[in-house]
């Protein structure tokens, strides 16, 4: 259901009306606020309405909160919705109990109007800031398909090579975070490629040497595409797309890079994409095998590629494999 009112709408479950009477004095000039008084009726309302956030009573006749906010976990649709539990019991265990079945904070009654505010606003605020992280990725991850229309690659080759990508970043010594986050910027390292003319793009045969210089500025195209921006996952999908054909001994474009002046992001982006791209079925060749592949990059490390990965690569192979038979062409 689409909410058209300007303030969040908070659903408040107690079954005593006295106590909604109070959070509703507390709560609404801010809020939008709906009611149920047990927890069937809070389900139900849950689901039609689909409220921003929810205060949820513990002790009530029929289902306990505990049920309530366990049942909204279960279903879809209901499960994005955080649930602060407003009730008397302050034992250690129940409120375990109530982080365990997905609560995500916990207000003792008496309420303190100060400390209902404040909780109710905070939560809001990271609903917002995840609502505005699953929009920016979507757009990060619409943009990414865009060069596919441009390029005999596919969109099995972009996801394989994005996980190969967060394989090895873990175990070059990154966070879970940050290899999430190149995980989701690898599918933009050849966005620059929409602005490669199609008579050279889409070229059955092997470019000439006029070609291949203008088919070498599609980094620079993908860095001015992706731009300047205060967000890590864009900032390092710019720095991919500039820098993943740059080569360890330094006779890669389009700047010439030469080892660790390359990002770490560009330099595990080469790998996973040589990799992948020649371990896989193209128009244009067959597929290498991994022995043969392996070979390769072996005899490239330190030239093409930064030695330390290519043993990385070696060293979880058996990831890389997993991930290639899990998305495996059609």
């Amino acid at each position: 259901m689409q909410k058209t009112a300007a303030k969040p709408t908070l659903l408040l479950v107690d079954d005593e009306p006295a106590n909604l009477r109070v959070l509703k004095h507390v709560l609404g000039d801010k809020y939008s606020l709906v009611y149920a008084k047990n927890g069937t009726e809070a389900l139900r309302v849950a689901q039609s309405q689909l409220p921003d956030l929810i205060l949820l009573d513990i002790m009530m006749p029929g289902m306990t909160g505990f049920e309530v906010c366990k049942a909204l976990k279960q279903e879809l649709i209901t499960r994005p919705i955080p649930v602060i539990f407003v009730t008397a019991l302050s034992d250690e265990q129940d409120e375990a109990e109530g982080f365990a079945v997905g609560g995500v904070d916990y207000i003792t009654k008496p309420i303190s109007p100060a400390v209902v505010l404040a909780r109710v606003n905070t939560h809001l605020s990271l609903v917002q800031a995840d609502e505005l992280k699953r929009t920016r990725l979507q757009v990060v991850q619409r943009l990414g398909r865009a060069s596919e229309y441009k390029d005999n690659e596919t969109g099995m080759h972009v996801l394989r090579m994005s996980h190969y990508s967060k394989v090895l970043a873990l175990a070059y010594g990154f966070s879970e975070q940050q290899a999430e986050t190149l995980l989701h910027a690898a599918p933009m390292h050849d966005i620059g490629k929409i602005g490669i003319p199609d008579h050279i793009m889409l070229k059955p045969g092997k470019l000439t040497d006029e070609e291949f210089e203008v088919m070498k500025t599609h980094p620079q195209i993908g860095a001015e595409i992706l731009g300047e921006a205060d967000s890590d996952l864009l900032r390092i999908a710019k720095s991919v797309a500039l820098t993943h054909h740059e080569k360890w001994n330094g006779k890669g474009y389009p700047n010439g890079l030469k080892g660790e002046e390359i990002p770490i992001e560009g330099r595990i982006v080469a790998i996973a994409d040589v990799f992948d791209a020649l371990t896989s079925k193209r128009p244009y060749k067959e597929a290498w095998s991994v022995e043969k592949t392996m070979d390769l990059m072996k005899r490239e490390a330190g030239e093409h590629f930064e030695p330390k990965l290519v043993e990385l690569l070696e060293a979880n192979l058996g990831a890389i494999l997993e991930i290639k038979e899990r998305w495996k062409e059609d």
